[in-house]
């Protein structure tokens, strides 16, 4: 998603801890930053060039929890049935450079949650993460795009515990105006974020932009 060359390490402004989210490029190189980054094949997704807009965003203002926080447990499953998405979660760590290490580009269909965040369910903004498509086929989130306010995000928790969010918005940032606060800010309430790489093309073939789906825990099963 990126015009950086795919060998080395790229820097970019780093963000607290708590907001710090990096997509390899497939090629291998990390870049370091508040939004993803992703070179892929030349067959985006068309829901990826324009993600509808669900409604504007909520501001980072606290509010109220819709219903009350769970307590922290890590995430096993993310289930978003608008789109098809069944996919198993595995927890991103950073790596030695500071850069948080993404699913692997070789396991598509994997999606990743950002470990030393919020668990989603709990009070916090949540973050998970996933590829639009790599050289081994479309990734998990390759129709994320296409999330509309009102679509449900489930995800299976290790204590047996399911927290369901309801998306609030869907947006696209372009990734060297990426709003920060606006993504990542803690409202006082259980959030998640699900983000992959999106938006137009660049000359050099990578995505311009990150598709953001802002959503709210709404129940708990």
């Amino acid at each position: 998603m990126d015009d950086t060359p795919t060998t080395g390490v790229a820097d970019a402004a780093r963000v607290p801890s708590y907001k710090l989210l990096v997509c390899a490029a497939i090629a291998g190189a990390v870049l370091v930053g508040s939004a993803l980054h992703e070179d892929g094949p030349p067959q985006p997704s068309p829901v990826q060039q324009r993600a509808p807009a669900a409604a504007p965003a909520p501001e980072r203002a606290p509010q109220p929890p819709a219903v009350e926080a769970l307590a922290a447990a890590d995430p096993v499953r993310l289930l978003i049935p608008a789109i098809g998405v069944n996919a198993p979660l595995t927890r991103l760590e950073l790596n030695e450079k500071g850069a948080l290490r993404p699913p692997p580009a070789a396991a598509p269909a994997l999606a990743g949650w950002y470990g030393d965040g919020a668990t989603p369910g709990e009070n916090g903004t949540a973050v998970t993460a996933g590829h639009v498509d790599t050289p081994a086929g479309r990734g998990v989130f390759y129709r994320l795009g296409a999330l509309v306010k009102g679509d449900t995000i489930d995800v299976v928790r290790k204590d047996r515990r399911t927290a369901v969010f309801t998306v609030d918005a869907v947006e696209v940032h372009d990734k060297n105006d990426f709003p920060d606060e606006k993504v990542y800010g803690d409202s006082g309430r259980p959030e998640l974020r699900v983000i992959t790489c999106g938006g137009d093309r660049s000359a050099g073939g990578g995505y311009e932009g990150n598709v953001v789906v802002y959503a709210t825990l709404t129940s708990v099963k």
